[in-house]
């Protein structure tokens, strides 16, 4: 559910078990709240608003009428050069060379269902599942329009986020960073954690006390890579796989990223997700728009375990657009460790033999089969096959093993 208090001037976002709520200063800008356990409407007024304060004034303790300064609340959407100091969400290049951003509030749209990402992969859900709130702002600089969208799942403790942006001006301008999502903390007290890796030494957890250095991880490889998966958790101290809280980030998205958790001077927070902006810059002319990948962001109280399980749940039910996936998949198997680049067709059809009466429905046939390809270090792209070792061809081979699949009552198709 998601709920808009007119005098508060605040958005409220529901999940099964997490809420997130965010509003508006008297000058528009977007500010941030709360992220966390699930609130009843009666605890929101109880909130402190956090608008701010000038000086050397401590946060969180903020005092009504003692100022404001960007550069100390919490927000939603941060931009650059206007006054705030810290990592930045969006910032936008004019023709004149000027970088400064800064966005305002101008409507918002709250409605049924989510909508796709043009473009790019995202999750769904129908009207049932899933509520969308839409917040218009404007850059009154560069005249970019900024819409900030978030979809809370009534099913799962998830809410995705993502941006778009257009030049509602006459005159091009370039983006040079514009990432998926920003939360801010108002606290330090939590550990990050990160999966790192290699080829075949993928998904290793570390695990790292926040402290006031910036903790990143990135990819400029042009895919997210095995070296860093694009998702990190930012945890209690005290949280173990059963118990404590869990907030988890995951960007839907392959390519260059950067996910970054930034501790400042007061020991607030700020955790930032998108597009690497190293090497990024987006021209748009007058018209065009961007959108940016869509980020996945689970709060729970349950744990490290019960945060990976919301993930699988919410992934199978509304990322996984496969018959297969609410059902018993088929078994395969696949010769790499059996034979390595060592084989030939009567090998091949041995194993296919055996799995067949162990009831195995698919051969994946691997590394190996094309060019002259007994190693690692050449033919690699060469897909043709390698005669010396399937002088019949492919065709022969399929043929052959899909007689065993119908000799043993399978439907056992070779994969090629």
């Amino acid at each position: 559910m998601i709920t808009y208090n007119p005098e508060r001037k605040t958005f409220k976002l529901d999940t099964l078990d997490s809420s997130y709520i965010f509003g508006l200063n008297e000058d528009g800008i977007l500010l941030h709240y709360y992220y966390g356990k699930k609130l009843s409407e009666d605890a929101v007024a109880y909130l402190a608003v956090a608008e701010g304060a000038t000086g050397t004034t401590a946060r969180p303790h903020y005092a009504p009428g003692s100022g404001f300064s960007l550069d100390l609340v919490p927000q939603e959407y941060p931009t650059f050069g206007a006054g705030d100091h810290r990592a930045c969400a969006l910032r936008i290049r004019d023709p004149k060379g000027n970088p400064t951003t800064l966005i305002h509030y101008v409507s918002h749209e709250i409605y049924a269902g989510k909508p796709k990402l043009p473009g790019m992969p995202a999750t769904f859900g129908d009207e049932n599942e899933v509520m969308t709130l839409e917040v218009k702002t404007v850059d009154r600089l560069t005249g970019a329009e900024v819409t900030l969208f978030y979809s809370a799942f009534s099913d799962q403790s998830v809410i995705t986020r993502h941006a778009v942006i257009k030049n509602a001006s006459d005159v091009a301008f370039d983006i040079e960073s514009a990432q998926s999502a920003c939360v801010d903390y108002v606290t330090s007290d939590f550990d990050i954690i990160t999966l790192y890796g290699h080829a075949v030494f993928e998904r290793n957890v570390e695990r790292t006390p926040l402290s006031h250095l910036s903790h990143s991880i990135a990819s400029l490889r042009g895919s997210s890579s095995h070296n860093f998966n694009p998702f990190m958790a930012v945890v209690a101290h005290d949280a173990t796989e059963q118990s404590g809280d869990a907030y988890g980030y995951n960007l839907v998205y392959s390519g260059n990223f950067k996910m970054d958790a930034s501790v400042d001077g007061f020991s607030a927070t700020r955790v930032l997700m998108g597009i690497h902006p190293d090497g990024f810059t987006w021209h748009l002319e007058p018209g065009e728009e961007f959108c940016t990948p869509e980020a996945v962001m689970v709060y729970t109280d349950g744990g490290i375990g019960e945060m990976s399980r919301i993930y699988h749940r919410f992934y199978l039910k509304h990322l996984m657009k496969s018959p297969w996936t609410m059902k018993k998949r088929p078994c395969l198997i696949n010769n790499w460790e059996g034979t390595y680049m060592r084989f030939d067709e009567e090998k091949i059809v041995d194993i296919a033999k055996a799995a067949a009466e162990c009831g195995v429905e698919m051969l994946v046939l691997d590394d190996g089969w094309f060019g002259k390809r007994n190693n690692d270090r050449c033919s690699l792209g060469d897909w043709v096959v390698f005669e010396e070792k399937l002088p019949h061809g492919m065709g022969h081979l399929s043929d052959r093993i899909h007689e065993l699949g119908m000799k043993f009552g399978l439907w056992f198709e070779p994969e090629m």
